[in-house]
């Protein structure tokens, strides 16, 4: 078999694995057990598969959102399900996928900035999450059965935030009651860059 031949036959058999692999939906698994058990449209059927928004998930530039990035910045962009995050030199910018809010009214947009910062936090469901949910646990302490993760960064509006999460599954999938959640490894690397005082924007 010539080489050239060979090079042909192993880039036609690399497309079309690949086009297999595009082709092919992610199995949509089960959100945790702290997920809103509201039917919507955004909750699947674990024997259901479901896409993954791949095609938006790219880099961007801070300059469209932010006026500067003073403190440092964060864009959430909820429908394309990713954390965007400049420093305040824009020497570092990282792009993280996330978990977003299970429907449009649990979803706030706007401008806000984190007020603090916790690791290992303790989690209380909101009234409206014990009203929907009132077998949910009044209180949840740190460590691998809390729906915050491993790291909190609170922002200004009541009860919203950036946490991680112990279920990988809800990564890139509508999965919250409203806040924004990320790989435990992801929000460390976050918690570690920003500060008290970083803008956030929720578009």
């Amino acid at each position: 078999m010539s080489a050239h031949r060979f090079s042909f036959q192993s880039r036609r058999g690399f497309l079309a694995g690949s086009a297999a692999m595009l082709a092919t939906p992610a199995l949509a698994q089960d959100a945790s057990s702290f997920n809103s058990d509201a039917t919507t449209e955004a909750e699947r059927d674990l024997t259901e598969s479901v896409k993954r928004n791949v095609s938006s998930f790219r880099m961007l530039d801070w300059r469209p959102y932010f006026s500067d990035t003073r403190n440092g910045a964060v864009l959430v962009d909820i429908d394309s399900r990713a954390v965007h995050y400049w420093s305040e030199d824009q020497s570092v910018y990282k792009l993280y996928p996330s978990s977003v809010p299970l429907t449009e009214d649990l979803t706030r947009r706007g401008r806000t900035r984190i007020i603090k910062k916790v690791e290992g936090p303790s989690w209380r469901p909101t009234p409206s999450m014990l009203k929907r949910n009132p077998e949910w646990p009044p209180y949840v302490g740190p460590g691998p059965d809390n729906p915050l993760g491993s790291h909190a960064l609170y922002l200004s509006w009541t009860y919203y935030r950036i946490h991680g999460t112990h279920d990988t599954r809800k990564i890139g999938r509508k999965s919250s009651n409203g806040c924004i959640g990320l790989y435990n490894e992801h929000i460390a690397e976050l918690f570690a860059f920003t500060k008290v005082g970083t803008q956030v924007l929720l578009i």
